[in-house]
């Protein structure tokens, strides 16, 4: 199980590493430490490794700073709520952003998931609003338009007269296909439907992007005086 992994001539120290069988297979001398760990692994991300290390960490710490952590994890499970509006998570029936009055009403921008508002949010270069679709269309994954918000959204536009969508979805088939699909539903609507730009990133390398990427960054080129004044 423990094995020796010898450096380089011109070291005599050794280095024990730990096989990775080793965590698959871990013995505890303790039954809730195991189903501590075992709990924490269930994270996305988080090995058997890591979890040990989080749980150690959390026995280290005074019994009340515990207790705190797990009341929090479950009082936030319990009281969460989804904005009846744009369905991001809440306190309350309607999350501050929609109930913001400096927020522009009639600007809406259509993202996959909760994670994306708060990406767009940090930039502090959006005044609109938001809708959550809670996924995209992906048949291969059994993923419907039934499944997705996109009801609530077009009655949502309806209902509040919304002017503009934008929409900001990841640039791969499924973020596209959403994309078009709920397009086809607006045609009739007299609304302004747009997406955010795509082509090359900021310190990225023309010789590293993709084709898509390029050929969209070509069409979608701008005045460098427009460019310069945004730095």
């Amino acid at each position: 199980m423990l094995q020796q992994k010898k450096q380089p001539s011109n070291s005599s120290a050794a280095v024990l590493i730990l096989h990775p069988s080793y965590f698959r297979s871990m013995s505890f001398s303790s039954t809730l430490l195991e189903q501590a760990v075992n709990e924490f692994s269930k994270l996305p991300g988080i090995g058997k490794k890591t979890a040990l290390r989080l749980v150690l960490h959390l026995i280290k710490q005074p019994a009340e700073e515990t207790q705190f952590f797990a009341d929090t994890l479950a009082r936030m499970r319990k009281d969460i709520k989804f904005c009846t509006k744009c369905c991001n998570v809440s306190d309350t029936e309607v999350c501050n952003i929609c109930s913001n009055i400096s927020r522009k009403k009639q600007i809406v921008c259509v993202v996959e998931n909760i994670r994306d508002v708060i990406a767009i949010e940090s930039t502090q270069q959006f005044n609109g609003l938001y809708h959550v679709l809670g996924g995209v269309i992906s048949p291969l994954d059994g993923v419907g338009p039934d499944q997705l918000t996109i009801e609530a959204l077009l009655h949502r536009i309806k209902a509040d007269e919304v002017e503009e969508l934008i929409f900001a979805l990841n640039p791969n088939i499924q973020g596209d296909t959403t994309l078009f699909y709920i397009s086809k539903k607006l045609k009739d609507q007299p609304i302004k439907i747009t997406t955010i730009a795509r082509g090359i990133a900021f310190g990225g390398e023309l010789e590293y992007a993709d084709e898509l990427t390029l050929a969209r960054s070509l069409q979608n080129r701008q005045p460098v005086a427009s460019y310069v004044s945004m730095k």
